[in-house]
Parts: C-alpha cells; sequence; structure tokens
C-alpha cells in the first residue's frame, strides 16, 4: 500500500485521499515535459506534475484542472504547502467544462456556428498524464476509473482541447503505455499537431518499451528529436540516466 506522504527534496506529495499516487509515469512526464512561461496541467490529480514544473521553470505561472474533489483536497493542500503557491492556480473543473468556460482570459475567438465570442487563455505548455485503459476494464472506484480509463477524457477530446488552448508553436507533453502510442499520435497527427521529441523508456535493456514520453508541437517541427532510455542497468540497479533525470527531485538514499 502506498504511503501517505511521498517527500521530494523541495516539497512533500500527500496522496491520501486522490485515486493516483505517486509513481514512474508522473516523475518521467515532470522532468521530462517541456515548461513555458504559462502551463497548464490537464487532470493534475495531486499535483506532483505542476509541483515538477514549477521547480524546473521558475519564472512559470501554472494553472492546473482536476475533474476528481479528492485529488483536488490533496492537490490544494501540496501546492499551500509549497514553496511555489503563489504561481500555481488550481481549479476544480473538467477539460471539457473549462472549454466551454467563456471568462477564461481576454483573448478571444468566434465561434463560426454560433457567432459568439469565446474567451480562451492560451498556454505556451500543455502537459498531461492521460487516462487510457480501454472502458471495459473499468473498475468500481470512481476517483480511479475517472483518472485511469478513457471513458472520463477520450483521445479526440483531450488532443482537440490541449490544441485549442495552446498558443502557436506551443508544447502539448504526455506520458503513454505503447499499446496507444500509434492511436494516439495519429489522432495527434490529425489534429494538427506535429512530433517535436519521442523519448522512449524501458525498465531493463532487454525489455521493451514499458512508456513513452511524447511531446507534440502546435506548429511544424523541422527536426523531431527520438531517444531511448532505460530505468535499470541490466542487474537492476538504477541507471545513470535515471539518476541524473531524478538528481533535483529524489533524495539521495532513493536514487
Amino acid at each position: 500500500m502506498a504511503s501517505d506522504f511521498f517527500n521530494y527534496q523541495q516539497f512533500t506529495i500527500r496522496q491520501s485521499h486522490a485515486a493516483m499516487k505517486v509513481g514512474t509515469d508522473s516523475d518521467l512526464l515532470g522532468t521530462l515535459a517541456t515548461g513555458g512561461r504559462t502551463i497548464l496541467d490537464i487532470g493534475t490529480g495531486t499535483g506532483i506534475i505542476s509541483l515538477m514544473l514549477a521547480q524546473r521553470y521558475p519564472e512559470s505561472k501554472i494553472t492546473a484542472i482536476e475533474i476528481d474533489a479528492d485529488a483536488v483536497e490533496d492537490a490544494q493542500y501540496n501546492f499551500s504547502h509549497s514553496p511555489w503557491e503563489d504561481r500555481i492556480s488550481l481549479i476544480h473543473i473538467s477539460l471539457q467544462e473549462y472549454l466551454k468556460s467563456n471568462s477564461i482570459s481576454p483573448n478571444l475567438q468566434i465561434n463560426k456556428s454560433t457567432n459568439q465570442q469565446i474567451n480562451i487563455k492560451r498556454y505556451d505548455s500543455i502537459v498531461c498524464n492521460p487516462p487510457y485503459f480501454d472502458r471495459s476494464l473499468e473498475c468500481p472506484n470512481q476517483g480511479r476509473t475517472r483518472a485511469r480509463h478513457t471513458s472520463s477524457l477520450p483521445f479526440p477530446t483531450l488532443i482537440n482541447g490541449a490544441y485549442t488552448l495552446l498558443e502557436n508553436d506551443g508544447l502539448f507533453s504526455v506520458c503513454i503505455p505503447p499499446e496507444v502510442f500509434d492511436e494516439f499520435t495519429r489522432l495527434c497527427l490529425m489534429s494538427g499537431f506535429s512530433i517535436y521529441s519521442t523519448t522512449c523508456v524501458k525498465t531493463l535493456p532487454s525489455k521493451p518499451p514499458k512508456r513513452f514520453v511524447l511531446t507534440l508541437k502546435k506548429g511544424i517541427t523541422e527536426c523531431p528529436q527520438q531517444s531511448t532510455h532505460c530505468l535499470r542497468n541490466q542487474d537492476h540497479t538504477r541507471s545513470s540516466w535515471y539518476k541524473e533525470l531524478m538528481r533535483d527531485f529524489l533524495i539521495c538514499g532513493e536514487l
């Protein structure tokens, strides 16, 4: 059973209420995602990715949105007990409702079907650790279902929403498993994104990829980057890549 608290060097994550606990996916996205002056964290959960980005990008302003009330309770606690409380705004809302809001920011676009002005705040960077399990595998815990299953946030809704909310040339970063990589990438390309970078992560050198940290660009990418790394060496010790990745976050004894 996961502990109710997880300590990093500069902040602590309380995770007693949120369905999804601290894990490798959040560490990978928090350290590999590209930030900016303004960042949107979709489905923030405990807030861990927002906090990691706040640490990595000292000038950033971050908006974190979350649909689940239990996760919001943990995220609010974690933000308020961090050094960056004044730079992170938490909103208890789904992405779908956030997109419908007409009073987010003074940046206007026209809804062609109704000819109405819609206020949309646009971000330099958007991050999301998206739900990726099929609906047929849903579990009885509603919070865990929302966090893990695409029925709560289908890929097309997430991808199109991110495209709408990004500035031109803005970047959208996700952490996804190999079984949905092709579908997710195809939908992103169809929506107008280009692949900016792909980081393939294995658990061991001899194993197939476990996760992909994918960054998409709202615009054209001239030279997309691709790399492959391992979390552990073949003898199961932590790899030098992982140690360097987490050097500013994990406490020394955990590296």
